[in-house]
This record gives C-alpha cells, sequence and structure tokens, in this order.
C-alpha cells in the first residue's frame, strides 16, 4: 500500500455508503487544515477523521487524534460550514482502519461522536 491514508479513506468512504451516508466531500482543505470525509447521515452533517493502521503496537489510531488534533478538526470544520453557508447539526466522528494484513479485507472501527 503506498498511501495507507488515502486508501483508507477509500475504504472508509465504501464503508459509509453502504451504510447509508451521503458523501458530500473528501480531501477538503482550507487555511486551517484538512477534513478526510464529509458526509451526511441523515440531516446530521458528519466530518470524519480517517486513521488507517498496519502495526498497532504503539497506540490505538484514535489516541493520534489529540486535543490539539481536534482542535484544528474543529476550526476547518468551522470554515467549510460558513463557505457553504451550512447550518445544520454536526458531529465529529474517527474511523479505525485496521489493514495488518493485505490478504484480508481491512477492519474498520467507526466512532460516532468521538469528541465535541
Amino acid at each position: 500500500m503506498a498511501n495507507n491514508g488515502r486508501w483508507g479513506e477509500a475504504q472508509v468512504a465504501n464503508f459509509l455508503r453502504e451504510k447509508g451516508y451521503r458523501l458530500e466531500a473528501s480531501g477538503y482543505h482550507c487555511r486551517f487544515g484538512e477534513l478526510d470525509i464529509i458526509a451526511w447521515d441523515g440531516p446530521m452533517l458528519c466530518f470524519v477523521e480517517v486513521k488507517t493502521r498496519t502495526n498497532v503496537d504503539m497506540a490505538l489510531p484514535r489516541e493520534y487524534v489529540t486535543k490539539k488534533k481536534q482542535a484544528k478538526l474543529k476550526k476547518t470544520a468551522l470554515f467549510f460550514l460558513a463557505d457553504n453557508d451550512l447550518d445544520c447539526p454536526c458531529r465529529f466522528d474517527v474511523a479505525e482502519v485496521y489493514a495488518e494484513n493485505p490478504d484480508v479485507p481491512p477492519r474498520i472501527v467507526y466512532l460516532e461522536d468521538a469528541f465535541q
């Protein structure tokens, strides 16, 4: 896997579609940062941070979404909402993609409302 991050994001995008989410954007960039995936779960707009790991010996992927990272994601999400003139309920989710063996489909752990 040359680019684990993009590959993991594609896996999560497919996972969300299968769950009935409607994808709004992926890889959204602005001067404040990046949002991996933005998707609608019914009327709820979800900002999804994707963490892909092939080795979890150090820590769980969710542990890399630090308070500093959360603050950056929040600022970026506020910019996205303003830039798209959206006023809707939102939440921040974290998707953990475990891809330890390339011969086995990845395991995805999806954490809704992971932080506020």
